[in-house]
């Protein structure tokens, strides 16, 4: 049975490289990947002044057209926002959502962020704010080698929805940093990162415990739950 192609998108301060090993494990096993660097991500010399959320759906959206059939797009982490944007523009090209320790953002992520670009915090910052569960040392200092400072406009935009088609995209919800109770009792709450799974329709949770950077710390395993949506897509 042929599978859906994969779009892999990572979240901040990362380009494709941060998903070498799932995409490795996913064309091992058959798949169509394509992985993407976001604009602004390209490089530390890149001028991200002007980069916005709108550039980072456009990107996602011209790389699911390109596969020429419905896709099944993985957002990791803040990607959410600009994934779940993608829904909205071209539902009917993405045959199911998987959301990598991340959500359906319906509004800006940082809205009173008023830099031109935020760079990698510190070690300690990061693990104040993120699990690091599995990652070695090795992983971090990858990390903070390759990291590039996220375009400020893409934290402060809001995505624009307005087609209820995305409503309908099958969505699975990977949860690493925190279990999937946390991420449900967290909706409740009212984060708008996570806001698009109380409007959702077809919502799926997978518990995969690990660091909020799984295709690092445990990429067979991501990789196994992201092909088998794509084969049932």
């Amino acid at each position: 049975m042929k599978s859906a192609p994969i779009v892999l998108v990572p979240g901040f301060w990362l380009g494709a490289w941060a998903w070498d090993k799932v995409a490795a494990a996913l064309r091992a096993d058959g798949h169509d990947v394509t992985a993407l660097t976001l604009p602004g991500l390209e490089s530390a010399d890149t001028d991200r002044s002007a980069i916005t959320l709108s550039d980072h759906v456009d990107a996602i959206c011209e790389a699911v057209r390109a596969a020429g059939t419905p896709v099944v797009l993985a957002v990791h982490s803040g990607a959410g926002a600009s994934g779940y944007a993608a829904t909205d523009q071209v539902p009917e090209l993405i045959a199911a959502m998987v959301y990598v320790d991340s959500g359906p953002a319906t509004g800006a992520l940082a809205p009173d962020f008023d830099a031109v670009e935020m760079p990698l915090p510190s070690r300690e910052e990061l693990a104040e704010e993120e699990n690091l569960d599995g990652l070695t040392e090795d992983h971090l200092e990858t990390f903070r080698r390759r990291a590039i400072p996220q375009p400020g406009g893409a934290l402060r935009d809001a995505p624009e929805l307005t087609n209820d088609a995305r409503l309908e995209v099958p969505s699975t919800v990977i949860c690493t940093g925190f279990t999937s109770d946390q991420v449900k009792t967290a909706v409740k709450e009212g984060y708008a990162w996570l806001a698009g799974l109380t409007e959702l329709r077809n919502v799926t949770y997978v518990d995969l415990p690990t660091s909020h950077w799984p295709m690092w710390s445990r990429p067979q395993e991501l990789a196994g739950i992201i092909g088998d949506v794509a084969r049932s897509a």
